[in-house]
């Protein structure tokens, strides 16, 4: 696991950031011991981490398969896991899911599905696990216009999401954060295991 240097913004919040494999326990046992230096309690903990394996499942390895579910939801899992110890009473943890692990499946991202699927089962086993004191939420995000998005998807099968779209566009990046913060704040302190679509009405 990589450290890297303490950033300052335009808000005077200083931010500590570290590259770190989820996949890997080592890592994160690590991570955890580098955060756990800097405090001791941790109010928010966001689990935004994630991959794909595009291709169908004749062309998928096992491995490859393996992979996608050891980041997206076992990573998730180890994360939380070794983490909270350190969520404060009144704290939140919020996973990242996708629409796709709720109905709009992809026969060449099986992999992906089923473990989005599974952090929305994390998500509602989770709240029953650390309630009362700690609320735990999931949002499902749909397109979201990244450089992932705009890399990797021909103009032409975007075009075709689009259209599927009932907003016709892909969301924007601080929209998907907006309700990440909504399910942090106190605003949404009596909302616990749920999972909140947005994905513009797919």
């Amino acid at each position: 696991m990589d450290i890297c240097k303490c950033i300052e913004n335009e808000y005077n919040v200083k931010c500590h950031a570290y590259k770190c494999d989820i996949s890997n326990e080592d890592d994160v046992k690590q991570l955890h011991s580098e955060v756990n230096q800097l405090t001791k309690s941790v109010s928010a903990l966001i689990n935004n981490a994630g991959i794909a394996c595009d291709k169908c499942l004749d062309d998928k390895s096992v491995e490859e398969f393996s992979h996608v579910i050891n980041v997206n939801l076992i990573g998730t899992y180890s994360v939380t896991k070794h983490f909270c110890d350190m969520l404060s009473k009144g704290g939140t943890i919020v996973n990242v899911s996708s629409n796709d692990g709720i109905d709009s499946c992809y026969k060449d991202e099986m992999d992906y599905a089923a473990s989005k699927a599974g952090v929305i089962s994390l998500t509602k086993t989770m709240a029953k696990e650390f309630a009362p004191y700690i609320r735990v939420n999931a949002v499902a995000p749909g397109w979201v216009e990244t450089d992932m998005s705009k890399k990797d998807i021909p103009e032409s099968e975007v075009a075709l999401e689009k259209d599927l779209i009932l907003l016709k566009r892909f969301a924007r990046p601080e929209e998907i954060a907006n309700v990440i913060a909504f399910l942090c704040s106190d605003d949404a302190s009596y909302i616990n295991g749920e999972v909140i679509k947005v994905d513009g009405g797919y």
